[in-house]
């Protein structure tokens, strides 16, 4: 009597396992996304707070804030749009807070080209709270637990620059369905291939 492979159908069996339990996981973050969304939704009417100085995860996103920026360092420039809705480069200041604070970044307006040269000296700024740029991969964002950096979305922009968009909750995405659908097609995909691949060697004789 012919048999299986013994270890190509173990180490398949364990990846087809590997992913369906990503599955699962992925659709465990969906209904953990939900509940951000909704409570994010709520921040956007909740009162101001002071601007935290630290990562505190994802739970006062859209929140309103203030801080107060003692000089702005540094400036630079990210792809986005303003509150029309038109392509800009987004002015990103980071702010020096004093010996007892390390600082904060803050979007002070929309400029039209990349090498816009922001007329911004700090002081009092408000607004609502978002994530900072980090341009991390889309595989790290997905299986990271380590909290984003958080900015101010200026309410008034700085001379010469367009004004900021509203917080938009299109900015957080929910896709884990689609991810948990991915992860079980792979699996189907792989469990497939396998028995197909298994049922010709089996017909050639090999086994």
């Amino acid at each position: 009597m012919k048999r299986l492979p013994v270890i190509p159908t173990i180490l398949v069996g364990l990846a087809i396992a590997a992913m369906i339990a990503l599955g699962i996981w992925q659709l465990q973050r969906k209904g953990e996304k939900e509940a951000l969304l909704a409570q994010l939704s709520a921040n956007r009417t909740l009162p101001p707070i002071a601007f935290p100085r630290i990562p505190v995860g994802e739970a006062l996103l859209f929140r309103h804030a203030s801080a107060f920026c003692l000089e702005p360092v540094s400036f630079k420039a990210e792809g986005g749009r303003n509150a029309a809705g038109a392509h800009g480069w987004r002015q990103i200041a980071q702010c020096r807070t004093g010996a007892e604070g390390p600082g904060f970044a803050v979007q002070i307006g929309v400029a039209k080209t990349p090498d816009a040269k922001p007329i911004w000296r700090g002081g009092e700024v408000s607004g609502y709270i978002t994530h900072a740029p980090d341009h991390q991969p889309m595989i790290a964002t997905i299986f990271s637990r380590t909290p984003k950096t958080l900015m101010l979305v200026a309410d008034k922009p700085a001379p010469g620059l367009g004004a900021n968009p509203e917080a938009d909750l299109s900015a957080v995405p929910n896709n884990h369905l689609a991810y948990a659908v991915q992860w079980f097609l792979f699996a189907l995909v792989a469990a497939v291939i396998y028995a197909i691949a298994v049922r010709k060697r089996m017909k050639a004789g090999s086994l």
